[in-house]
């Protein structure tokens, strides 16, 4: 697309999500359905508890220098949505602690004392606040601070990057203007009336070229009726029918006092009062050595929040750390990495040590270190604007050498070969697309195929593209970024690598500016409907569309999968739609993904929580 990710007046669409994937440079997020792909390895579906205690200190051990985002509104990694979730940001409604895939997607109450009343048909929901549900400083969580929190979504010319479905489902008009490019053109544009708390609206654009020679009226009363408050209860207007909105509430509705909101900084700066968990923070510093520490919020109610058990006294958050040496330290398990667990993925090189298989662990290592289906679709995203020649763009992906790049993060620890965007896991939503097996008239070896790239690229009728391309810096993806370099080479394609810092990566490739022409990158669903997969990824309203489409036909073939309310006619259109894509190339689908990670000797429960692909944070404890 045209537009950066801070584009503010956007015609109405569609949903989003998203976490960081080291191994592939990816981003990603959420739910893996019941009954999908290898169980964990480690425990059964009960916890056994009876080795947690109050007290200790939890490490959190990760290459990365920074947080991606402290902020209700911008969090949108699978792995931060589950850290802060179950340390200082409470929602509506949360995600159980559960090993099983089943038990660990389903809703229960958070704030809210209840899953939410649906009324007129799906389209209205009301929330009602719990008693005792406290700020870090004592005073009470309102439905107003809710109310401000959601609203801050629509400033997206500040709170960018996060969850946007706030502004796609909530019942707020459009009005018309126009923009007036840089060649003088002008062209009428939708924009919705309503466009975040005022105090954000100075020096808006639409686009990166394009200016309003009107102003649109920011018009605050729109919101006001679409989010209401009475009482401790909260009620959102739709505008369309949403049978699982109390998921939605998961993303991007937490609470924020107007008072304390900062706009772009909110959540850079120590000490924070942003908290209402069991936690607050007590200092946070960034860069290699840099640490955030979480202590006992002494205002929060334990009978205001069944939901997380705040076993540690504290959480020490380690930036920084070379992901060979923390390896390592959690392996070797002494001092206080006996209580760490690892944030982020283990190196390729360790895990032939750490497990037999993908399915199973040494004896060493059993019941600490976790191998199983994560979320997630890896996939390369390609900028359609940049390179437009779908010719062009299927020969990028025939050339490149999928099995090299798979054995250099982990072989078959890494996951299967992934033949779209929608990953069997999701459930009925997925169908074979065919990609590799039959769309090219034969199939297409895993290892790369340049001959028949240089045929598409003479059928193209352009020459051999120079590209650059992006992946977060670390020393796996340097490796991969080597063989895509040699693999699209032997094609005659020319690839720049343009590495980026891992904590950054997302802040620079959602600027086509300032973005290569393609990316690394990766996507799970928000729930088990691929309507929380192919909307964001593909179009622009999403807000996750890295190859910057903006195609009608796709617009207009997703808004109605999103508004087909018979479950079977709406899978075989996203069934569909995956195909297309796959076809079209929009992306390179390359892992449906399987990922390991490890802990400490003294810190549990370890397992795979299905909600995030993540750990249990809200209920992780150090042992006796």
């Amino acid at each position: 697309m045209a537009k950066t990710q801070t584009w503010l007046y956007r015609a109405f669409a569609l949903s989003v999500t998203a976490t960081l994937i080291t191994a592939c440079g990816g981003a990603t997020t959420t739910p893996t359905p019941a009954g999908s792909g290898p169980a964990s390895t480690g425990p059964a579906a009960t916890v056994d508890t009876s080795a947690a205690k109050k007290g200790g200190t939890i490490y959190v051990l990760t290459q990365a220098k920074v947080w991606n985002q402290v902020d209700p509104q911008r969090i949108y990694t699978g792995e931060d949505l589950a850290f802060f979730g179950g340390t200082i940001m409470r929602g509506l409604t949360a995600y159980k602690f559960s090993p099983d895939a089943a038990e660990g997607t389903s809703l229960v109450p958070d704030m809210a004392t209840d899953l939410g009343k649906a009324t007129d048909g799906g389209k209205t929901w009301a929330f009602t606040l719990r008693d005792g549900v406290t700020w870090q400083d004592g005073t009470d969580v309102t439905c107003a601070d809710i109310k401000y929190g959601v609203s801050r979504t629509f400033a997206d010319n500040v709170i960018n990057q996060g969850p946007t479905y706030a502004s796609v489902y909530l019942d707020i008009p459009t009005v018309q203007g126009f923009a007036k490019k840089k060649d003088g053109s002008v062209k009428p544009t939708s924009a919705l009336a309503f466009y975040g708390p005022l105090k954000y609206n100075k020096n808006l654009k639409i686009f990166s070229d394009e200016a309003l020679t009107k102003p649109i009226p920011n018009d605050p009363s729109t919101y006001d009726k679409a989010v209401t408050c009475d009482g401790k209860t909260i009620t959102f207007h739709l505008n369309k029918p949403i049978a699982d909105f109390n998921y939605t509430v998961t993303l991007g509705f937490g609470a924020v006092r107007e008072k304390d909101d900062t706009g772009e900084t909110y959540g850079t700066v120590a000490p924070f009062t942003i908290s209402n968990g069991p936690y607050k923070v007590e200092s946070y510093t960034t860069g290699n050595g840099g640490k955030m520490v979480l202590v006992r919020n002494e205002n929060w109610k334990p009978e205001s929040d069944p939901y997380r058990k705040a076993y540690p006294d504290k959480w020490e958050v380690d930036f920084g750390v070379d992901p060979k040496v923390l390896d390592q330290r959690i392996m070797a398990s002494a001092g206080n990495d006996a209580t760490a667990i690892q944030y982020g993925q283990i190196q390729p090189e360790n895990l032939g040590v750490i497990f037999t298989d993908p399915d199973n662990t040494t004896a060493k290592y059993k019941g600490r270190a976790i191998s199983g289906f994560d979320p997630y679709s890896r996939y390369y995203w390609i900028n359609v604007n940049k390179v437009p020649n779908v010719k062009i763009r299927q020969a990028m992906a025939v050339a490149l050498d999928r099995a090299a790049i798979r054995l250099n993060i982990g072989g078959a620890f890494a996951g299967a070969f992934a033949d779209g965007l929608v990953k069997p896991n999701i459930g009925g939503d997925y169908k074979a697309t065919g990609l590799w097996t039959d769309f090219f008239g034969k199939p297409v070896p895993d290892g790369g195929d340049p001959e028949l790239a240089k045929k598409l690229i003479n059928e193209s009728g352009v020459p051999a593209p120079k590209l650059v391309f992006n992946f977060a810096d670390t020393p796996v993806n340097q490796k991969t970024a080597a063989i895509v370099i040699a693999s699209l080479g032997k094609a005659g394609i020319t690839v720049t690598p343009a590495p980026l810092e891992p904590g950054k990566y997302y802040s620079i490739v959602f600027d086509p500016a300032a973005s290569g022409d393609f990316g690394t990158g990766g996507w799970g669903a928000d729930w088990p409907n691929a309507s929380t997969v192919l909307p964001p990824l593909l179009t622009q309203a999403g807000g996750w569309d890295l190859s910057q489409l903006d195609d009608p036909a796709v617009n207009a073939a997703i808004e109605a999968g999103l508004t087909e309310l018979d479950r079977t006619k709406q899978m075989a259109k996203w069934q569909e739609i995956n195909k297309s894509a796959a076809e079209n190339m929009y992306t390179i689908p390359t892992f449906f993904g399987l990922s390991q990670t490890i802990g400490g000797t003294k810190v549990g429960p370890l397992y795979r929580w299905a909600a995030y692909g993540s750990w249990p944070y809200g209920e992780m404890y150090v042992t006796k």
